[in-house]
């Protein structure tokens, strides 16, 4: 269930409502404000269900539909930073343990120039990692009600960015719709190599490079398994 489908739904159950408390409702959403986490949708539902239209059963029904089929909308309510730093980092080491986090004790020169590392016989691999989310370039609003499902035919642009070529071996980019998540390894000199590759900032050290879904096929080589990751990085790097 995407979210046409869930607005046909409500709009089926909205015209079971009497005259009279359908145009209240309607009068109610034009004028709607709407903080997180109470939006229009929940205002929707909470009028049906006070009107007895729908039954409890029917929303947890509901609910399970739209939550089984766009299982990381969840993502897009994070905040960039969070997203991009905490959460994507925290995925990769939760989907292999051999990710570590680096310090000084393993490598004396690390002043967090970059964001895990792999130990690989007596050295170490080091790994920055950078993670975007899909949105419909076309539509104006929050990340929630911009994001995409995979298959979706709508513009999108990922910008990994804030690339430092002098400071890692590899990077794992981190592409996340609402239904599914994409894992791009590349190593330093393959991102160096990228014609998409380009200054962030005009006569900057740190670079980037977009993903669409017009070059997303370019980037098809690129592509890995989760549970890949870790042997990918590696034979990469030692080439």
């Amino acid at each position: 269930m995407n979210r046409k489908d869930l607005d046909k739904r409500l709009n089926e159950w909205i015209k079971d409502l009497p005259q009279e408390d359908r145009k209240s409702l309607l009068a109610r959403l034009s004028g709607l404000k709407s903080v997180f986490p109470f939006n229009e949708y929940e205002y929707r539902l909470m009028y049906l269900l006070d009107k007895e239209i729908i039954s409890f059963k029917e929303y947890e029904v509901l609910r399970k539909a739209y939550v089984d089929v766009n299982p990381y909308l969840r993502l897009y309510g994070i905040a960039p930073r969070v997203f991009g730093e905490i959460w994507a980092q925290q995925h990769l080491v939760d989907i292999d343990q051999r990710f570590k986090k680096p310090s000084k004790e393993i490598d004396k020169n690390y002043s967090g120039d970059y964001d895990l590392y792999l130990k690989n016989d007596k050295k170490i691999i080091k790994i920055e990692v950078k993670a975007s989310r899909a949105i419909n370039t076309k539509v104006r609003g929050g990340l929630e009600e911009t994001a995409l499902n995979f298959k979706s035919k709508e513009p999108y642009w990922m910008n990994f960015q804030q690339l430092k070529l002098d400071m890692a071996d590899a990077f794992v980019f981190i592409g996340v719709w609402i239904d599914k998540i994409i894992y791009w390894v590349l190593t330093n000199d393959e991102v160096r190599k990228h014609p998409t590759r380009s200054h962030q900032h005009r006569g900057g050290i740190e670079y980037q490079i977009g993903i669409t879904n017009k070059n997303f096929n370019e980037f098809k080589q690129f592509i890995v398994k989760p549970t890949r990751l870790v042997s990918t990085i590696k034979k990469k790097v030692e080439k």
